[in-house]
């Protein structure tokens, strides 16, 4: 492979290693923050209308910021009835045909994010519930991790790729 992919594939792998770490975290801050709702409609008899909308913003940044680590990690599911049986070439040969058609779905998704994050932007896009917090943020993190995703399934497209012509990135 020519070190400008060697290069791209590195920097992928760092900067969602990276990313994916801190994404980790962001599940103690849903227990904190239900934890903190729990102990504020028990103890204070004060409900708040803001806790399980900052859980599942959280929860969406947690699962779409971990997906390229996920993808690194190899640690997604996989139906393998056939697939452990194939030996690595085979495997990386048909991981490129099926990355092509994950890299034409996440293009076609990023499109609609960064469409939508423009328009919660330009429109100050407000959640219709009670407390009607604005969405640009919890959009941009979405954009943010679809790329993040798209970056990742590119990095393992030139990594299935030399490993199918007989020369794995290491």
């Amino acid at each position: 492979m020519p070190p400008i992919i060697l290069t791209y594939v590195r920097l992928v792998d760092r900067l969602n290693r990276a990313v994916g770490r801190f994404a980790m975290h962001l599940v103690f801050v849903i227990m904190g923050v239900l934890l903190y709702s729990a102990l504020s409609r028990t103890i204070f008899d004060a409900p708040l209308i803001w806790s399980v909308e900052v859980a599942q913003m959280t929860l969406a940044a947690y699962y779409l910021l971990g997906g390229g680590y996920s993808l690194q990690l190899d640690s997604h599911v996989r139906m393998d009835l056939l697939y452990s049986r194939w030996s690595p070439k085979t495997k990386a040969a048909l991981d490129c045909i099926t990355a092509v058609g994950l890299i034409a779905y996440l293009v076609v998704l990023l499109y609609g994010g960064v469409s939508s994050t423009q328009y919660a932007l330009e429109y100050s896009q407000r959640n219709y519930s009670v407390w009607a917090p604005p969405l640009a943020p919890i959009k941009i993190v979405m954009t943010c991790g679809i790329g993040l995703v798209l970056l990742q399934v590119m990095a393992l497209f030139c990594r299935d790729l030399a490993a199918a012509r007989g020369r794995p990135i290491p």
